[in-house]
């Protein structure tokens, strides 16, 4: 039987992940790809450092070399993580004929097309399921399965940080500050966590499943973004008691042949398939205009659901290997679409009103703020009392939305303590 020898580069979480499964489960590997699979080299930063997994008759090095010059490796796992060096090495990697797993994120939403085009030049398969959603296979499914289908929106919580944090903020009424710490003790979150909390770790993951569901390449300063970093206690009491989980929601839809790309904190109705997604689980929920929605649910990070992808394209590429196929594109669905600024985009909206205990009814309040342009006619209140009023809008512009986070007080009566975007 063939044997395939495989490179790594990174011996971190992920790393060891990939390690312990190819030692684990060597006779399924044989059986599935009818070829042994064997690691030979694995580049590290810091070769002194203690592992916490069996590494004999493994070569250790912190030569990127030992991978480039030796012929024998055809499949090399990129799992360091940054977008430099990992794109300087992935590049040579590809140039020199050898084939790259990655779970790059970074790299790919924002460097990912030269990659591409770099492993077709060749004649090698880049590929890079782990990216997005930990263990849910959801590209290779978007890919394979959604081929003679529309796919009208990719919606899901992608960031397990972000979702454990509201997790503890709603379940045991945590503080912001609080769940984020706890998130850090448990290893959930980084010592700096801003890319997760910011949105911009689920804008890198929301790029590359547009890429996928809608065929065309979006650049990150076209998503719309914010975090959870304001996200308060109160917000968390409110949209409870109006039957709304807060969640860190991305967007990917078309909107009358638009492409619009948001990730926002959002009002997700109970009852929608993502507000009972806990915890550091993710969730893709993609419709289709023939199958409607369908969600894949699952571990979105972790040592070994993340591996467990990176070995599914890894097989994959055993199988082109032996084929002698390798260099086709992992997502070949492409076409030009125009992306719109989802910043700009109207919206359905949350919103709360505080009128310091004065006696404010819901035609004054409406007054209030028709004179500041913001008429709520068609709004539907879902609560009137003499501390303020509580209002799920119909359409609302972005620059009316800007203008009441941005004013905050109306009049020396009424104040605006609340705005979210609603998802139902």
């Amino acid at each position: 039987m063939k044997t395939i020898k495989l490179g790594i580069i990174g011996l971190g979480t992920v790393g060891s992940g990939v390690v312990r499964i190819i030692q684990k489960n060597q006779q399924k590997i044989r059986e599935t790809s009818g070829c042994c699979l064997q690691i030979k080299t694995i580049v590290v930063a810091d070769r002194t450092k203690k592992r916490k997994v069996d590494l004999q008759g493994i070569k250790i090095t912190d030569q990127i070399n030992d991978l480039l010059d030796d012929n024998e490796i055809q499949i090399v796992i990129e799992v360091m993580g940054t977008i430099q060096p990992a794109q300087t090495y992935i590049e040579a990697l590809l140039k020199s004929g050898k084939n790259v797993i990655t779970a790059n994120k970074d790299l790919l939403a924002t460097n990912g097309s030269q990659l591409i085009e770099c492993a077709q030049q060749n004649h090698v398969n880049l590929s890079y399921e782990a990216s997005v959603a930990g263990g849910i296979p959801i590209l290779r499914t978007i890919s394979n399965s959604f081929t003679a289908d529309q796919i009208i929106e990719v919606s899901g919580i992608v960031n397990g940080t972000s979702n454990y944090i509201l997790t503890q903020m709603a379940e045991n009424h945590s503080t912001y500050q609080e769940a984020l710490q706890n998130a850090q003790a448990l290893g959930l979150a980084e010592h700096d966590p801003t890319n997760d909390v910011s949105g911009k770790d689920s804008a890198y993951k929301m790029a590359i499943l547009a890429e996928f569901a809608f065929g065309t390449t979006v650049p990150l300063e076209k998503i719309a973004i914010s975090g959870i970093e304001q996200v308060t206690k109160n917000d968390i009491l409110q949209a409870q008691k109006y039957g709304y989980a807060i969640k860190l929601v991305g967007q990917a839809k078309i909107l009358e042949d638009n492409l619009s790309v948001s990730v926002q904190p959002m009002f997700v109705k109970k009852g929608h398939p993502l507000a009972n997604i806990k915890d550091e689980n993710n969730a893709v929920l993609v419709t289709g205009s023939a199958v409607g929605e369908i969600l894949f649910y699952g571990a979105g990070a972790g040592e070994l659901p993340t591996a467990n992808s990176i070995l599914s394209d890894v097989i994959a590429t055993i199988k082109d290997i032996q084929l002698n196929i390798t260099g086709s594109k992992f997502n070949n669905f492409s076409r030009t679409t125009n992306i719109i600024d989802a910043s700009k985009e109207d919206h359905k909206y949350f919103l709360s009103f505080n009128s310091d205990g004065n006696i404010l009814p819901p035609t004054k309040i409406r007054q209030n703020l028709r004179k500041s342009g913001i008429n709520l006619d068609a709004a539907v209140a879902v609560d009137n009392s003499a501390a303020g009023a509580n209002y799920q809008t119909q359409l609302l512009s972005k620059s009316q939305f800007n203008f009441l986070k941005q004013k905050g007080r109306h009049s020396d009566k009424l104040h605006l303590d609340l705005i979210y975007p609603i998802l139902d």
